[in-house]
């Protein structure tokens, strides 16, 4: 096997297809598909959406100064893929979609009901790049299904069967790997095991 060196580009692959829902009012309400999205803050949280100048959710974003990361499920994923190529300047995409515009908790632009996750965001920079622009936020409210809540408390998005975007293509997230942190817990486990057995 060997390496094959292409000219620099963007291969950080996979990534979240998420829907950005923006606009104060019914009249102005759009749909961009972002796949360039992610956390940069944990305290305050903070995220970050990039789009190219030409678009139409630009200019609404800039305006209202904020937005809504909706994250998308395998039966959105006809409607992620719409927005995405579609632009909303001359369209209704809620309606063309038929997906559901929801009042948000915190900022004018709104929820889509069909989303286990909204992140409410308010607009904080925006810095200028080159093809896309990265739109800097901070999150001020994150709503969730609560059909997606265990007993305990546990929001379990693996059940809401979310979708990621990767060159070219939407895919499920297919098995579980591990969870954080098992590499070390497992080895915790064998030193505690191999205790055991000498006592024994």
């Amino acid at each position: 096997m060997a390496k094959i060196t292409w000219k620099p580009g963007n291969m950080i692959y996979p990534l979240p297809a998420v829907l950005v829902s923006c606009g104060d009012k019914k009249e102005t309400f759009n749909l961009i598909t972002i796949a360039w999205t992610g956390t940069i803050c944990t305290n305050p949280p903070m995220v970050y959406i990039s789009i190219k100048p030409s678009r139409h959710s630009y200019d609404l974003i800039k305006e209202t100064k904020d937005f809504v990361i909706n994250l998308t499920t395998a039966d959105m994923v006809k409607a992620v893929d719409y927005c995405g190529v579609k632009s909303g300047k001359n369209i209704n995409k809620f309606e063309i979609t038929q997906l559901t515009p929801e009042k948000a908790t915190k900022v004018k632009s709104p929820i889509i009901k069909e989303s286990p996750v909204n992140i409410e965001c308010i607009l904080k920079d925006i810095v200028t790049l080159g093809s896309h622009d990265m739109f800097i936020a901070e999150v001020v409210a994150v709503n969730v299904e609560d059909e997606y809540i265990d007993e305990n408390g546990k929001f379990h998005l693996d059940k809401t069967n979310p979708i990621c975007y990767s060159h070219g293509g939407y895919f499920d997230l297919g098995n579980k790997l591990g969870t954080f942190g098992y590499s070390i817990t497992k080895k915790k486990n064998k030193r505690k095991s191999n205790k055991k057995a000498k006592k024994s």
